[in-house]
Order: structure tokens, then C-alpha cells, then sequence
């Protein structure tokens, strides 16, 4: 409490700066009302977004009438929920009753959402502020694409770096300080692997825990909605508010940690083993334990996700290829090639994975592991549509369908790293609770990038 007054107080006092949980605690003491501190993010999104790209439509007029309905409800004791006033993004790909969701395709250009998606309903029942909509890679496929419909967020962190994907608006936003939360979608690592990139916590869920109608269908087996904030607590925040669980209890008991070292490379190895570490002396038992190989589990999940991909987007695609970027139609061309016995062999190994993974499960609370093995790369690594493989270690857990979670685990080169927490399917909290853990016993979670810093290169189409 006492740093959100100083936040609020101070000379240079900014609501925007608050986390989201002292912004909901500010609100329901009275000490800040939902159109300031709406009209805190507008003006941010305002300032930073011609560098950042994150926003690809904002709805202004309609975040301030319901920022106005939620401080009417707050006069008259109305508590609808958690996040009653609090400002969110919503990324291309889920619905959003009127708004322009184009799922980052010219093929979809012009489409304009009927109705909300469910978990749409679920913030607007709690009297949550949309404020717009954020950029994902074509069809939350690959990117960045500069033939795709527009232009990819920059990092916050550097400006001549990715964000990653697909869900590089919901974390650019989140780490631009433009919104304190984003909903993604995460089908092979799209929510963790940019919260990695660009320092912030993104969380998978357990599958199915969000309902997915609505939602641009990409691999309807590892198709996950996910939530990216600035800190465990938030994620933590969100969940209980957007999923109606629990806040954990204490941990009474001392929580048994499997460290995935053998997922590790040597480039970044020393920051995991420093986050096992640090673990340990905040209380945690920590243990090495082997996970399968991972290339294998890659292979098997790409050739499920391709497949789906294809009988889910082809039809609509093959009709109009002059209409959708390089990227996206030589991937769909790669899944045409993944014949219904190498699809069945993929569901194999995705079904033997979900297996080993419930039984590892059984002997620890959680597993960490790399979330990406290397800090964002630069643009120029994709010119010319080229391809530039980026090493990360989410796919397994959206094929056992377990709930992860990616947070600050350090810099290298100026850049974030992510560690990955990984719980059993359905123990959302209990990730989270680990997430929170590490948060206070470490300061990643503060370091913040330097916004007089970001390049004031005019948003380029990259």
C-alpha cells in the first residue's frame, strides 16, 4: 500500500506504473477512479506505441464509457469482480463484439467480429476495460512477416529486436507499460516464448481452461488462451479472478522441484542453474530430472499442429494465396506434405509424452526448465522472409495440455531470458505459487527497459 501511495503521490505519479493488483487495490479504496487510470494508459499507448506496434486498434471511446461504468458501479457498491476498471488488450485472434479481428492476415481484412468470445464475456461480466486490440503473427503462425498485414511489434528492450510470437502484441503491450494485462493464445509456446523475449510473465494454462469458441482455430489439440502480465502476483491476480480459482495457501509442506537441466544448452545453462539456486535457498527441494529429448517431441508436435493447421485454414487460403504473406502460405505448404499416418504417429508421441509427464509429475510440485534457449533475435535475421529457427522448450507441455509458466529469469547481451514452471494439469495455482516465489526471491521481475532509450526510428514495416 504504502508504495502505491508513493506511486500515486509522487511529483511524477503515473497510475500506469502501479502493478495490476495495486491499480485494482487503488480502485477500491478510492484512491484512483477507472478513467484515470484508463486515461494514464490511453495517453501511454498514445507515446509509445508509434515505436513499439504492439496496438492495431484502439477503442478509446469505448474504454472510457466503460472505465465510466465501472467507477458508477464502484459509487454504488456494485463489486462485479477483481478486475471491475482494469484496462486489458486482447490479441487479433479472439473476438471481440464489433472490433476489427483480422487475425494478422490481408485475407482477413476487412472482418469485424459478431459477437464476443466466452472468454471475452468472462472480463466484460466483471466490468473489465477493452482497450484494443493487439498484434500476432499472421494467422498466430509465424512472423514477422513484412508481407503479412502489418508491420510487427518492436521489443521494448531494443527496438531492432522481436518480440516473438505469436502473440507479439499481447507482450510488447505488456512490457511497454501501455497495459498491465493482455490475453494470447499459446499453441506451441506463443504466450511464453515473447513473455520471455520481452521480459514479462506469460501464462499457459491447463487445457481447456478457458473455453476456446471464438477464437481463430489454429491445432485444436495444443490450442491453448493465455494471459501475459508484468509479474507472477498479477498472473496469479488474473487467473483467480478470470478462472474463479483459489488464492493458494501457504506452502506447508517443502515444495519438491525437478530441475530439466538436460533441456539446457551451454549458452545459457548458468542462468537456470542460478534460478535452481535461488529456489533452493527460498526453501524448495530441487532435484535434476530427465526429460525425453526434446527434438523428437518438436518433430511429433509440429507435424500435429501442422496438419490440424491445414484442414483447418487451407480451403479459405488455397482460394486467395496472393493474399496472405510468404511466411504464412510456404508453412501451410510445409503441412500439406504431413499425410494422415505421420499425423497419427505425432498423436502417438503426443499421447506417450502426456504419460511420462503425469508420472514425473507425481514425484514433484513443479518442473523448471529454459523457456527459450536464446534472448530475442534482431530483425535482420528475417529479412527477406527468410526463416530463423528459435530454440525454445515450450511444445511439449501445450501436447500434455500441462499449465506453464514463463518469467524473468535474467539479461544476457541487454536482452530477457525466461524460466519455464510447469505444474500437473489442473494445478494452475500451484505453478503460479512457484512463479511467486522465485518473483520474491529475486529482482528480475524489476528491471524494467528504458523507455528514453527505445529508438525513435519511425514503425517500419519489417
Amino acid at each position: 500500500m504504502h508504495n502505491m501511495q508513493a506511486i500515486l503521490q509522487g511529483p511524477d505519479g503515473n497510475p500506469a506504473d502501479l502493478t495490476l493488483v495495486q491499480m485494482a487495490a487503488a480502485l477500491r479504496a478510492g484512491l484512483l477512479s477507472s478513467v484515470e487510470l484508463v486515461s494514464a494508459f490511453l495517453t501511454r499507448i498514445s507515446e509509445r506505441n508509434p515505436q513499439i506496434g504492439a496496438f492495431v486498434h484502439v477503442d478509446q471511446q469505448g474504454a472510457l464509457a466503460a472505465a465510466s461504468a465501472a467507477d458508477a458501479a464502484f459509487a454504488e457498491d456494485l463489486d462485479h469482480g477483481p478486475l471491475q476498471g482494469i484496462p486489458v488488450a486482447i490479441k487479433d485472434v479472439i473476438d471481440v463484439a464489433g472490433w476489427p479481428i483480422r487475425w494478422g492476415s490481408s485475407l482477413c481484412e476487412d472482418r469485424i467480429a459478431a459477437q464476443d468470445a466466452p472468454v471475452v464475456e468472462i472480463l466484460r461480466e466483471q466490468c473489465a476495460v477493452l482497450v484494443g486490440v493487439v498484434a500476432t503473427y499472421e494467422m498466430a503462425t509465424v512472423g514477422p512477416d513484412a508481407s503479412s498485414l502489418y508491420a510487427q511489434p518492436r521489443n521494448p528492450w531494443h527496438a531492432d529486436h522481436i518480440t516473438g510470437g505469436s502473440s507479439s502484441g499481447s507482450a510488447a503491450a505488456v512490457a511497454g507499460g501501455m497495459v498491465p494485462l493482455a490475453l494470447g493464445t499459446d499453441t506451441g509456446g506463443s504466450v511464453r516464448s515473447p513473455a520471455a523475449f520481452c521480459g514479462v510473465v506469460g501464462f499457459k494454462p491447463t487445457f481447456d481452461r478457458f473455453p476456446m469458441e471464438g477464437v481463430m482455430p489454429l491445432s485444436q489439440s495444443l490450442d491453448h488462451i493465455g494471459l501475459l502480465t508484468q509479474t507472477a502476483e498479477d498472473a496469479s491476480f488474473a487467473m483467480t479472478a478470470m478462472a474463479g480459482m483459489p488464492v493458494p495457501d501457504g506452502q506447508s509442506e517443502k515444495l519438491r522441484v525437478g530441475f530439466v537441466r538436460n533441456w539446457c544448452d551451454d549458452q545459457t545453462v548458468q542462468y537456470f542453474d542460478k534460478a535452481a539456486s535461488d529456489l533452493s535457498l527460498a526453501g524448495a527441494s530441487v532435484t535434476l530430472v530427465d526429460l525425453p529429448d526434446y527434438a523428437p517431441l518438436e518433430n511429433a508436435a509440429c507435424d500435429v499442429l501442422l496438419y490440424e493447421q491445414v484442414r483447418n485454414h487451407w480451403s479459405e487460403i488455397s482460394r486467395a494465396s496472393d493474399q496472405v504473406g510468404r511466411m504464412l502460405l510456404d508453412t501451410m505448404q510445409a503441412g500439406r506434405g504431413v499425410d494422415d499416418q505421420t499425423y497419427a504417429q505425432g498423436q502417438a508421441v503426443v499421447q506417450d509424452f502426456s504419460r511420462q509427464a503425469e508420472a514425473t509429475m507425481a514425484k514433484f510440485d513443479v518442473l523448471i526448465l529454459p523457456t527459450t534457449l536464446r534472448p530475442a533475435e534482431r530483425f535482420d535475421s528475417f529479412e527477406d522472409g527468410k526463416a530463423t529457427w528459435t530454440p525454445m522448450r515450450t511444445i511439449p507441455f501445450n501436447m500434455s495440455g500441462q499449465p506453464a509458466v514463463s518469467v524473468p529469469v535474467g539479461m544476457q547481451d541487454g536482452m530477457p531470458l525466461g524460466l519455464q514452471i510447469v505444474g500437473a494439469r489442473h494445478d494452475d495455482m500451484k505453478v503460479l505459487q512457484v512463479a511467486q516465489m522465485f518473483e520474491r526471491a529475486t529482482d528480475h521481475s524489476c528491471q524494467k527497459p528504458d523507455f528514453r532509450a527505445v529508438e525513435l526510428a519511425a514503425f517500419e514495416n519489417q
